[in-house]
Parts: C-alpha cells; sequence; structure tokens
C-alpha cells in the first residue's frame, strides 16, 4: 500500500525510516519542514508533501504519529478534504478514547477508516521496529494494514472497537507508573543503604523483581544520566488522560496521581524533557 506519515518526532521518524527500508514509505509530512527535509536525505525518492492533504490525496494509507489529542484533531482537520474513499488512517499517538472514537465517525464519513493504534516500546521499539501495537477499530482494516504495520511492530493485537486501542494504551501508561514508581523508589532505598547500585541492579533484574525498566534504565539512572527514552512529560500528559478516563468511570488511581505530582515537580524544575526514569532524581538520598 502506498504509505504517508505524518508526524516526525521521537518516535514518527524512527517509524518512517523502517516503513521506508520496507518499501512501503512515498510521502512524508511534519510541520518542521527541516525534519522531513533530514528523512528525505535518507530516503531516496520519498516525497515531501506540501500539506497533509496533499498527502492525504496521494496516499492509500496514512499514519499519524504526533502528540496529543489536539494534534489528532488539526491533522484530521487537515486531511479530510482531500481523503480518497477506502483510505486508511492508523494513528500511533497516544490519545483518549472519547478522542479516537470521534475521529473515527468523521473518517467513516468520507468514506474513510480509521484505526487507534498507540505503540509501546518507546524510541529504541521504534528504532528496532520491536514495538507492541494495540489497535481499535475495524478488524478487517487491521488485517488491510498488517503488511504495512508488521514493518514496525513486533507485537500487533486487536483490541476491539474504536478506542479499544487507547483504552489499552492507558493500562500500559497506568502499570508503566508503577514500575518507574517502584523501581526508583528501590534504587533510593538501596542506595540509601549504600549498597552497590550496579550490583542490585545486576542481582535484582535476574530475579523475581526484575523488569524491562530496570535492565533498560537502572544503569543510566545509576549513573545520573536520563537521556529520552520517553519524556516525562509525555508521560504526565497520557497519565492526564488516564486520570480523566478514571474519573468518568469513578476508578481510583492512586499512584497515576502520585506519579502526576512527581512529574509535575520535574517539568517545573525544568526536566519534564527527560527521560522518566528522572523520577530517580526525587528518590535518591542525594538530590541533584
Amino acid at each position: 500500500m502506498k504509505t504517508g506519515i505524518i508526524g516526525l518526532g521521537a518516535m514518527g521518524f524512527p517509524i518512517a525510516l523502517n516503513l521506508y527500508k520496507a518499501g512501503h514509505l512515498a510521502y512524508a509530512w511534519n510541520r518542521t519542514r527541516a525534519t522531513t527535509e533530514a528523512l528525505a536525505g535518507r530516503c531516496h525518492n520519498l516525497a515531501i508533501a506540501s500539506s497533509p492533504a496533499a498527502l492525504a490525496a496521494r496516499c492509500e494509507l496514512i499514519l499519524i504519529s504526533v502528540s496529543a489529542d489536539a494534534d489528532v484533531r488539526q491533522v484530521i482537520d487537515a486531511l479530510l478534504p482531500a481523503v480518497t474513499p477506502g483510505t486508511l488512517i492508523v494513528d500511533t499517538s497516544t490519545i483518549s478514547a472519547v478522542t479516537a472514537r470521534d475521529m473515527a465517525q468523521r473518517v467513516a464519513a468520507h468514506g474513510a477508516q480509521f484505526l487507534d493504534a498507540p505503540v509501546s516500546g518507546g524510541v529504541e521499539g521504534a528504532k528496532n521496529a520491536t514495538l507492541a501495537m494495540m489497535v481499535g477499530g475495524d478488524v478487517d482494516a487491521l488485517e488491510k494494514a498488517q503488511p504495512v504495520l508488521r514493518t514496525i511492530a513486533q507485537h500487533i493485537i486487536h483490541m476491539g472497537p474504536s478506542g479499544s486501542g487507547q483504552a489499552t494504551k492507558a493500562v500500559n501508561q497506568i502499570m508503566a507508573a508503577g514500575i518507574n514508581q517502584a523501581v526508583t523508589e528501590a534504587l533510593g532505598f538501596a542506595q540509601a543503604m549504600q549498597l552497590p547500585l550496579d550490583k542490585v541492579i545486576e542481582v535484582v533484574g535476574s530475579g523475581a523483581a526484575g523488569n524491562w525498566f530496570l535492565n533498560h534504565r537502572g544503569s543510566t539512572m545509576a549513573q545520573g544520566s536520563y537521556a529520552p527514552g520517553f519524556k516525562v512529560a509525555l508521560h504526565h500528559k497520557d497519565l492526564a488522560i488516564c486520570k480523566h478516563m478514571a474519573d468518568e468511570a469513578d476508578i481510583p488511581l492512586p499512584i497515576t496521581e502520585m506519579t502526576l505530582m512527581h512529574y509535575k515537580n520535574l517539568i517545573e524544575t525544568g526536566y519534564g524533557a527527560e527521560d522518566i526514569s528522572a523520577l530517580f532524581r526525587l528518590k535518591k538520598p542525594c538530590r541533584d
């Protein structure tokens, strides 16, 4: 399928490279043209679209990778006038389930299909094409998109109707908050006990408490390095969505609420662009 991508941020850029390597990517558009030109410099014959509408008019599959609900709405508004019947729009952004369902209805009114398909795995997963993708929408549409999506994601699971992908991503983000809290708190405790963090990470990571976050972020935390990864500000945005969804369902999320407060602290002190492992700054005995 002739594929175009809209959004070339930390996730979108490596996703675009993998789509291109697999022979799918034909067009790209990004608000900052210099980023699109940088991609085109690495992808021979890739066309830079002049607008989302110009891209939509020429592509069978449009992949969106932006940051927030308002961004997705803006992109959909821009491309819908030019979208052709049968076009498939796959949104990998993390937004609310309500927005995803709204976008699916708007896209359907133009004879096209919309899948909410948020991903997990971070920048590493995007670069290595090992992302997990949780998909809401029509199962037949997902089947049609599979040959393209398999070039960027290792695990693709259909979760149900529109909005189900985003609801599942909310589960993921809540769980990630809890893991971040547990790992950083435990390593702060280890440091207070004057234990060698490298050895703690090695032995704990090989046992029942081992997890991806400890194994991939433990050593950098011990070194005081917090390069993203997954930015604090973005996880804060995602958890705010989760909190809103939980409030509507009258479900308490105490760990999420605590993490929102901690992230707000980090953002206000200038660490919002760091990896979420920067939470360790608030947990270690000698804070920065």
